[in-house]
């Protein structure tokens, strides 16, 4: 990621459409195993310029949130929104004993991992660090053929059927809670606008992160109702949507 693209992240986490939509969604698989305001120490494993990390505070109670990213730059933004425990390390190598946090978080980290098996690696490390019973939410980019110049802007690195990320993580140890897709109404405009639009300049280029003009604000409103009506789906426990952009593993630490 260039050093735009980390300060419009870090201008737009609070409420651009795409991260109040997902903080929604997110919600909604988590609370059914993660209740809210019990004491937890919550690892935010790739927390970018750290706009959850504040939100995640909600599941910590009188716990800790605790963030690491690699990229320096991510870090200098977390500070300036005053989080305190952070470190610079890989996803791949996490800097802490086995069996320590209540909750692991990743979005949309492993898509960024570069190296063949980085992303299996990531898994069995953020097995290790949980404790028995703890809880893994991680969200990754769906679809190989979605890549586009939005990816590369951001470094993405890979993209993720479901049943690849469910077996990964399967494989690694975990033990599958719920496994859906996310954003699935917009899947089709994001198709069109990334893969047909965007390749023959009608409509910008680079990374879709980027703050709406004035003559578009209006839809972010529109575009947050979309994903708070597929949260709203997502209540629902035996409901997992079968397509989208983004998909979500929620996954438990087995005991013994």
């Amino acid at each position: 990621m260039q050093t735009e693209d980390y300060r419009y992240l870090y201008a737009l986490e609070q409420d651009f459409w795409w991260f109040a939509g997902m903080r929604e969604i997110t919600s909604v698989l988590l609370d059914p195993v993660c209740p809210p305001r019990q004491s937890r120490l919550i690892l935010d494993a790739g927390c970018g310029t750290g706009g959850m990390l504040a939100w995640l505070k909600r599941y910590a109670g009188e716990g800790k949130v605790v963030g690491i990213d690699l990229a320096h730059m991510a870090l200098n933004f977390c500070r300036e929104r005053d989080h305190k425990y952070l470190g610079q390390a890989s996803v791949t190598h996490l800097p802490f004993a086995d069996s320590v946090f209540d909750l692991l978080t990743s979005f949309d980290v492993l898509v960024q991992l570069p190296g063949k098996s980085s992303d299996e690696r990531a898994l069995r490390e953020m097995l290790r660090v949980l404790r028995p019973g703890g809880i893994a939410f991680v969200r990754a980019a769906a679809y190989d053929w979605m890549y586009s110049d939005h990816d590369k802007a951001l470094g993405t690195q890979r993209r993720y059927s479901l049943d690849v990320l469910v077996d990964k993580m399967e494989r690694a140890g975990f033990k599958i809670l719920r496994a859906t897709y996310a954003n699935t109404l917009l899947l089709p405009v994001a198709v069109l606008r990334r893969l047909v639009l965007k390749r023959i300049g009608l409509a910008g280029s680079g990374s879709d992160v980027k703050p709406l003009s004035s003559h578009l604000r209006w839809l972010n409103r529109a575009l947050t109702g979309v994903l708070r009506s597929e949260a709203w789906w997502l209540k629902h426990p035996q409901l997992n949507l079968r397509a989208g952009l983004s998909l979500v593993c929620v996954a438990e630490k087995p005991h013994g």
